[in-house]
């Protein structure tokens, strides 16, 4: 029987003889169902008309983003370390080609989601490639919509997955939504990788955050305070969100710092 994958998220489902009757990723006030209803499909079908495609971000990680884009469109992004490789976020296509280059990287020794936009297909990869540990905050469990014995709930506020990569809950758009910090990153500078935690805009000097990106929900001054609390103590140059292009190069840090305050002006004047 296919595991469904809903056609709008992109988010995997177990496997039954029936797609599922509804999405409730898709009916959450942070996403939507698309004008044509709730609409399903499978990685065979998926397969069939697109593939990965592979781009270096920079050195030691890659994107991976599916081609023609599908669901909401984002990429993840696959960092090479000298403990083991980690999957940031997740897309709902893997074959065998994506298969063999993992593999011949050195395969995945952990895999990490932001929030549950993201979660895609990520128990299948998690199997692909020997059952990689999948890191999740707990805060979000109930979102998860294909249950897993290779998921691991972490709670608090910060996880390390191998060394040298930790995760940071920032709360905000979900309340586990989390950031990956990569000390070695941006030629040592440090990268921060934030779904969309922290969403890198058309014009990447600057970054936004919000409940609800397509329903234009905003986040209150409280929550998004928080987040530059969590990742201003971080080392970092650079950042990195969900969707190709939406990279801030140089000066992140200060970049958060600048656009946390002018959105607090903006929703409190």
């Amino acid at each position: 029987m296919p595991n469904w994958i809903c056609a709008t998220c992109c988010v995997e489902y177990p496997d039954s003889a029936t797609p599922p009757s509804h999405c409730p990723i898709c009916e959450d006030e942070r996403q939507y169902v698309g004008a044509n209803g709730q609409q399903w499909t499978t990685m065979a079908e998926i397969g069939k008309d697109h593939a990965n495609d592979w781009r270096e971000a920079e050195p030691h990680m890659h994107g991976i983003g599916v081609t023609p884009a599908i669901g909401i469109g984002q990429r993840a992004l696959l960092i090479e370390t000298p403990h083991g490789n980690v999957l940031w976020d997740c897309v709902p296509l893997i074959d065998d080609a994506t298969r063999k280059r993992v593999e011949s990287l050195g395969g995945i020794a952990g895999i990490a989601v932001s929030h549950p936009h993201m979660y895609a297909a990520m128990v299948s990869w998690s199997e692909a490639f020997g059952n990689a540990p999948i890191f999740l905050h707990k805060d979000d469990e109930e979102h998860v919509m294909r249950p897993s014995p290779n998921i691991r709930f972490w709670s608090g506020e910060s996880q390390e997955m191998v060394e040298g990569i930790t995760l940071y809950r920032c709360g905000g758009h979900f309340a586990g939504s989390t950031v990956l910090h990569w000390p070695a990153g941006a030629g040592g500078k440090g990268v921060i990788l934030a779904g969309d935690t922290i969403q890198v805009v058309p014009d990447t000097r600057w970054v936004s955050f919000m409940r609800s990106y397509p329903n234009l929900i905003p986040l209150p001054e409280s929550k998004v305070t928080h987040i530059v609390d969590v990742v201003k103590p971080l080392a970092f140059d650079r950042l990195y969100s969900a969707w190709w292009g939406r990279v801030v190069e140089t000066d992140a840090n200060a970049a958060v710092l600048r656009s946390a305050e002018r959105y607090i002006r903006a929703i409190t004047d």
